[in-house]
């Protein structure tokens, strides 16, 4: 295990590239005995348009397939990783709710499948899909594997996540003051200008000042927005 870890580890910080990063990724994926392999990462910011990265080896009528179709909003692997980085092995019941997606996924060779989510400090999340068309997943494998395929996981998130920064995927890290993050958690708990005043033993015109500031470094134009952006990007 520790030797497999090491080997990949070292390819997958000499990838340059998301290219090199991928072809890292799907030759472990490969040594763990799947065909196939898909990574994706979602930024929580914009809400109405959150920014999404993906990588993927299917053939490529089930990639033309998978977008025509919009199946990323029905896809239960990816609801599934959004609210628990639990894995998740593909079954029937997996997919019981979206019986003609997955039809069309065994259609296409894409019948036997793992996934499992990673969150980072800043709410940004990843997924990582192993898969293949033949061969059930057994007990055995699965208890075999687990720590291999958690451990990718999570290394497939950092260097992800350092690809993108170094060419401009990630934004800027937003730094709020002590005073700043005290004054939008009272504000995130429905409290007033005056109150948290109040409660801060200082003058409303202080803590406006404080949010005014938040706003500016969120980028946001009013303070329930600077709330919700703050809170999404973890600084609460």
């Amino acid at each position: 295990m520790i030797d497999w870890q090491d080997a990949h580890l070292h390819a997958f910080l000499s990838a340059k590239t998301e290219a090199e990063f991928f072809a890292s990724l799907s030759k472990a994926a490969k040594e763990l005995g799947f065909d196939y392999c898909a990574y994706g990462m979602r930024k929580p910011l914009p809400f109405s348009n959150p920014k999404t990265f993906m990588l993927n080896n299917y053939a490529p009528a089930w990639q033309e397939r998978y977008v025509a179709e919009n199946y990323l909003s029905i896809d239960p692997t990816v609801a599934h990783g959004m609210k628990s980085v639990m894995p998740l092995v593909w079954s029937d019941k997996v997919f019981e709710d979206c019986r003609h997606f997955w039809e069309d996924a065994n259609s296409h060779g894409v019948r036997v499948g793992w996934a499992q989510s990673s969150f980072d400090a800043r709410g940004v999340a990843g997924l990582l899909s192993l898969a293949r068309s033949e061969e059930s997943l057994s007990e055995a494998e699965l208890r075999h594997n687990a720590p291999r395929m958690a451990w990718l996981v999570q290394l497939a998130h950092e260097r992800m996540t350092s690809l993108l920064s170094a060419k401009g995927g990630s934004d800027e890290p937003v730094a709020l003051t002590a005073r700043e993050t005290e004054v939008l958690r009272w504000t995130a708990d429905g409290k007033t200008s005056s109150e948290v005043g109040e409660i801060m033993n200082i003058s409303e015109r202080t803590v406006n000042f404080h949010v005014n500031n938040a706003i500016a470094k969120l980028g946001t134009t009013n303070k329930t927005a600077a709330v919700i952006k703050a809170a999404m990007l973890r600084l609460l």
